[in-house]
C-alpha cells in the first residue's frame, strides 16, 4: 500500500483527491501488479548478484556512521536515469581528483536528536553540542571544497552542498550559550541566569563562611576530629559527634552516619541561607530548562533543513568512499554508450560496440586477491594496499556489438559462464551507482533501467515447484516487466526438462527477448541455440575457453565462437570406463551427426594451437623488449651517475688545491713579514744567517706541498718500522692524533708507550703510522704544513689495512672515569656484585679498567676469576709495570 501511495502521489496526485475507489482499483490494476513484480525481481536480482557484498566493501571506505550504515544495509543509491548515473560518476571523479582527504570526524547522526526535539522532548547540553559540531563540520566541508586549488573541478561535489542551509545562526547561538568543552550553559545565555548564578554564588560564600566558623568551634570544643562541612538532603551542614550534639542544641538534624557516631546537623543560623540556596538552585534549573526549551523549539523548526543537510553530507561521504574504493581496486571510470545510429556499420572500431569492457575482474573475487585487507579501511590506507599476484583474478573482456540484442554463452561447467555473466550485471549496477569498474582503459556499456537476473536453482517445496517450474516461472516474470532499456541475465535457460522441448522453448524466449530488451545474456549447454546467429545478426555467440591439454577451463571468453561442453572428455579424465565413453560418443553422433564431424574438431584444435603459439611469441617478444629497456635505463643511469661523480670530484680537487695554494701563500707571506721585521733590527753580522733562516723556512713550505719520496718509503716499510724515543707519530686508536714516543720499544716488543697531552698510553705498533720526514721537519718550524689530498688517501688506506689485521677494534686504551671501576676497600661479595654490574652495563667492543690494588690479593683473585668466566669478557690483561694493580678487560 505504501508503494502504491507513493507512486500515486508522484504520478497521478489528482486521483487521490477524487475518491478512495479509483485508488484501490489502481493498486489492484495490472500496472500496479507489474510494479510490485518489478520491485520484487529487482531486489532478488540484487541478492543474486551479491550487490549487498559490494555495498559492504564500499562501507569500509566511508567516514561517517550514517554513510557506513547506509552502505552496509545496501542503501546505495542507483541512478534512476542515465543523467543521474552520470552525475554520480562525475561526483566520484571529482572526489578522485581532490588532493586531500575531507574531515568528517565532527559530523554525527543527529537525526534522533531532531526527532526528539520535534516530539517535544527537551534536548540536553550534550545533544546541543553534537548539533553544533555537526553543523560546523558540515560547513567546513563546503569551505574546504571551495578552497581547492581548482574548485571548478569539484563542482559536482559543490552542487550537492550549495543548496543546503547550514543553520549558521543556530550554530552561533549554541556556541554563545553553551561551553561544549565543559558541557555547561554559560552565564551569558540569559540575563536572569546570570543574576541567579551571581546571587547563588554570593549566598554560597556566606553560607560556606558561616559553616566553616561553626565547624571550627565544634572542632575546638572537641566535638569532631577535624572540621567537617558536607551536604545532606540538598542542604549544607556540619558534622558533630553524637556525644557533643549539645554544641548545636538549636540545630536541625539532617542525617546520621551508618555507625551512629556522627550527626550531620544544620546550624540554626544557616537555615535561612540554605533555604535561599534551595530557592536559587531551583530558579537556576528552571532558567536553564527554559533556555534548553528555546533551543529545542528552534531545532524542531529546523527539522527539514538539518535532515536535508545530513542527507547531502552522506552523499558527499559516499562520493569520497566511491573514490577511495576505486583507488583500492585500481578502478577506471566507465562511460555510457548510445545505440548505433541508423545506417551505422561496424568497421572494427571500439565504437562499433555497445559493450566494450577490457580486462574486468569480478569485484568480490578481486577482494580475495588483495593482501592484508583490514576489517576497516580508510582512504589513506586503501590507496596503499597491493595486489597479491599469486591469487590474481583472471580478467575477462566483454565486447558486444551495437546491433546485438542476445548473447548466447556456451562452454563447460565450472568454466566461468555464470561468473562472467554476474560480472556484467555488477558492472551495470556499479556504473549506475557512480562507481568505477575494476577494468582497464575506458570501459563503455549502455545504461540499463533494470537489471533482471535468473541465476541459480529456484526449486521450492513450499510452492510445490520443481527446478524447471521455479526457473521458468521466474523467466516468465522477467519477460513481463522487462523494457527496451533492460538487461536480462538468464543462466542455463530451459534446463531441468526434456532437451528437445527445452531447446524449443528457449529459442522462442530468445526470439522474444531480441525484440523486447536492450540486451540479454544467456548461458546454455544447448548447442542448437548457437545456430540462431546464422539466421539473425542480432544474436551473438560466445564460448568459454577450455584447455584440451590439461582439461581445465581458462576462464576466458572467446567472442563469436561456439563452445563445447566437453562432457565426455571431462568424464574420461575423471576415470569413467572406456566402454561407457564409447557408447556415449555413439549416442552423440546419432543425435547430432552434423556437429560431430572429425574435421571440425581438428580445425578447432589447430586454430587453438596456432593462437597459443602466437600468444607465446608475443609474450616472449614483450618480455625481451622489457629486459632490453631495463638494461638501457640502468646503463643510462650509471652514465649519468659517473658524469656527476666526475664533476663532483673535480670540484673537490679544485677546491682543495685552491685551499692549499692559499695556505702556502699565507705561509710565505708570514715568512717574508718576519724577515722584513727582523731585517729592520738586524746588523751586518747576522744578515746572512737571517737570509739562510728565511730560505730554510721557504724550502720547508715548498717541500710540505710537494710529494715526498720519504712518504712512500714510510708507506712501504710500515711493517718493519720501529719508532724512536721522542719521535712524533700518528696513532690510529686516538683518531689519528699526533702523539710522542716516550719509551723506545725493544726488538721483541709489540707495544709502544706514547704520550698525548697529559695522557700516557701503550698501543700496538701496528696502530702507529710514521710521519714523513718532510712533514716532521716542517712541524718544527713556526708554520704547520698541510698534506696533499693524495697523501691523505694513502694514510687512510694504510690505516684501513692495519684495521684488517685486528679482529675487533675496542677503541683507544685510554683510562677515564667512565670506563674505570675501583674495587679497592670493598669486601669480596661487594666487589663481585659491582664488577658483574659494570661488565653488564658496558657497551659492546669497549674496555673496562678494573682497579683491584694488591693488598691481600683476595679482591684481585675474585676479579680475575669473574673476568675469566664471564661470557661478555673476550679477554683481559693483568697488571704490568704501566698499570700496576689494574686489570684491563675487553668487553664483547
Amino acid at each position: 500500500m505504501e508503494f502504491c501511495h507513493r507512486f500515486i502521489s508522484i504520478r497521478t496526485p489528482s486521483i487521490i483527491h477524487r475518491t478512495r475507489k479509483p485508488y484501490i482499483s489502481f493498486c489492484n490494476s495490472p500496472e500496479s501488479q507489474r510494479i510490485r513484480i518489478s520491485e520484487t525481481l529487482h531486489n532478488e536480482t540484487l541478492k543474486t548478484l551479491e550487490w549487498d557484498s559490494i555495498c559492504r566493501q564500499l562501507s569500509a571506505f566511508t567516514s561517517t556512521t550514517m554513510a557506513s550504515a547506509a552502505a552496509r544495509n545496501g542503501n546505495v543509491r542507483l541512478g534512476r536515469s542515465r543523467d543521474e548515473s552520470q552525475k554520480l560518476l562525475d561526483q566520484t571523479t571529482a572526489a578522485v581528483l581532490f588532493s586531500r582527504p575531507l574531515d568528517f570526524s565532527g559530523i554525527e547522526d543527529v537525526s534522533e536528536i531532531v526527532d526528539s526535539a520535534v516530539g517535544g522532548e527537551l534536548v540536553t547540553v550534550g545533544e546541543l553540542c553534537a548539533v553544533k559540531r555537526t553543523l560546523k563540520s558540515a560547513r567546513e566541508v563546503l569551505e574546504l571544497l571551495e578552497d581547492g586549488e581548482r574548485s571548478e573541478r569539484y563542482s559536482p561535489l559543490l552542487e550537492i552542498l550549495r543548496s543546503c542551509d547550514f543553520q549558521i545562526e543556530l550554530e552561533h547561538k549554541i556556541g554563545f550559550c553553551i561551553d561544549c568543552n565543559l558541557s555547561i550553559i554559560l552565564d551569558r545565555a540569559s540575563e536572569d541566569l546570570e543574576i541567579i548564578r551571581s546571587e547563588r554564588k554570593r549566598n554560597m560564600e556566606n553560607l560556606d563562611l558561616l559553616l566553616k566558623k561553626a565547624s571550627t568551634e565544634i572542632f575546638q570544643a572537641g566535638g569532631i576530629d577535624r572540621p567537617l562541612i558536607t551536604k545532606r538532603r540538598s542542604r549544607m551542614c556540619v558534622g558533630v559527634r553524637a556525644s557533643h550534639r549539645h554544641l548545636l542544641s538549636d540545630g536541625v538534624l539532617l542525617n546520621v552516619s551508618s555507625s551512629g557516631a556522627t550527626y550531620f546537623m544544620e546550624p540554626k543560623v544557616a537555615v535561612e541561607l540554605n533555604n535561599m540556596e534551595v530557592r536559587l538552585s531551583n530558579s537556576q534549573k528552571a532558567e536553564e530548562n527554559a533556555i534548553l526549551s528555546l533551543f529545542t523549539s528552534e531545532i524542531a523548526r529546523s527539522e527539514m533543513e538539518i535532515k536535508y543537510l545530513l542527507d547531502r553530507i552522506v552523499e558527499v561521504d559516499l562520493a569520497f568512499a566511491r573514490a577511495a574504493y576505486a583507488r583500492w581496486m585500481n578502478g577506471v571510470c566507465p562511460s555510457f554508450s548510445c545505440g548505433a545510429p541508423e545506417g551505422f556499420e561496424s568497421n572494427g572500431s571500439d565504437y562499433a560496440l555497445s559493450v566494450h569492457i577490457e580486462g574486468i575482474q569480478h569485484p568480490l573475487l578481486l577482494e580475495s586477491s588483495l593482501r592484508n585487507f583490514p576489517d576497516v579501511l580508510t582512504p589513506q590506507i586503501a590507496s596503499s594496499v597491493q595486489l597479491d599476484k599469486g591469487n590474481a583474478v583472471v580478467p575477462i573482456d566483454i565486447q558486444i556489438g551495437c546491433g546485438t540484442r542476445v548473447v548466447v554463452i556456451s562452454g563447460p561447467n565450472t568454466g566461468g559462464k555464470t561468473a562472467s555473466m554476474k560480472t556484467l550485471g555488477l558492472a551495470s549496477l556499479m556504473s549506475k551507482a557512480g562507481m568505477y569498474l575494476p577494468a582497464k582503459k575506458h570501459p563503455r556499456l549502455p545504461w540499463f533501467d533494470m537489471v533482471l537476473a535468473e541465476i541459480g536453482d529456484h526449486q521450492s517445496w513450499e510452492q510445490n515447484l520443481s527446478t524447471f517450474s521455479g526457473h521458468i516461472s521466474r523467466v516468465c516474470k522477467i519477460l513481463e516487466v522487462a523494457s527496451k532499456e533492460s538487461l536480462v541475465l538468464i543462466d542455463e535457460i530451459g534446463c531441468g526438462t526434456d532437451p528437445s522441448e527445452g531447446v524449443a522453448l528457449s529459442a522462442s524466449i530468445l526470439e522474444y527477448l531480441k525484440d523486447s530488451v536492450n540486451l540479454a545474456v544467456i548461458t546454455t549447454h544447448y548447442a542448437d541455440l548457437s545456430c540462431l546467429k546464422e539466421k539473425d545478426a542480432q544474436f551473438e555467440n560466445a564460448a568459454m575457453e577450455f584447455s584440451l591439454e590439461n582439461l581445465q577451463p581458462t576462464y576466458r571468453i572467446l567472442w563469436g565462437r561456439t563452445g563445447d561442453s566437453n562432457a565426455l572428455k571431462i568424464a574420461k579424465s575423471i576415470g569413467f570406463d572406456e566402454k561407457i565413453i564409447e557408447h556415449a560418443q555413439e549416442w552423440v553422433e546419432r543425435l547430432m551427426p552434423d556437429k560431430q564431424q572429425q574435421w571440425k574438431g581438428l580445425l578447432y584444435q589447430s586454430l587453438m594451437e596456432e593462437r597459443n603459439r602466437l600468444e607465446a611469441q608475443a609474450q616472449a617478444a614483450s618480455s625481451l623488449h622489457s629486459e632490453i629497456m631495463d638494461l638501457y635505463r640502468e646503463i643510462q643511469e650509471e652514465a649519468q651517475d659517473l658524469d656527476g661523480r666526475e664533476i663532483l670530484l673535480k670540484a673537490k680537487e679544485t677546491q682543495q688545491v685552491q685551499k692549499e695554494l692559499k695556505t702556502a701563500k699565507s705561509q710565505l707571506q708570514t715568512v717574508v713579514q718576519e724577515f722584513e721585521n727582523q731585517l729592520r733590527t738586524a746588523n751586518a753580522d747576522n744578515f746572512n744567517s737571517l737570509i739562510k733562516k728565511s730560505e730554510s723556512a721557504i724550502s720547508s713550505i715548498v717541500e710540505a706541498h710537494c710529494l715526498s719520496d720519504d712518504f712512500f718509503v714510510a708507506e712501504k716499510d710500515s711493517s718493519s718500522y720501529k719508532p724512536q724515543l721522542g719521535e712524533q707519530v700518528n696513532v690510529k686508536g686516538l683518531g689519528g692524533k699526533l702523539a710522542t714516543v716516550v719509551e723506545a720499544p725493544g726488538d721483541d716488543d709489540e707495544t709502544v708507550l706514547v704520550q698525548y697531552g697529559n695522557i700516557r698510553v701503550r698501543v700496538k705498533k701496528s696502530n702507529i703510522i710514521a710521519i714523513p720526514v718532510s712533514e716532521r721537519n716542517a712541524g718544527t718550524s713556526s708554520v704547520r704544513p698541510l698534506r696533499r689530498q693524495g697523501q691523505r688517501r694513502r694514510i687512510l688506506r694504510n690505516a684501513s689495512d692495519a684495521d684488517k689485521n685486528e679482529e675487533v677494534s675496542y677503541g683507544p686504551l685510554v683510562q677515564t672515569s667512565k670506563n674505570t671501576l675501583d674495587l679497592r676497600g670493598m669486601r669480596v661479595e661487594e666487589a663481585s656484585h659491582h664488577l658483574n654490574m659494570a661488565i653488564s652495563a658496558r657497551e659492546s667492543n669497549s674496555v673496562l679498567f678494573v682497579i683491584h690494588g694488591m693488598g691481600t690479593g683476595v679482591v684481585k683473585e675474585c676479579a680475575i676469576e669473574i673476568l675469566r668466566n664471564h661470557p661478555r669478557v673476550a679477554k683481559f690483561e693483568q697488571e704490568s709495570p704501566m698499570n700496576y694493580g689494574c686489570t684491563v678487560a675487553y668487553i664483547k
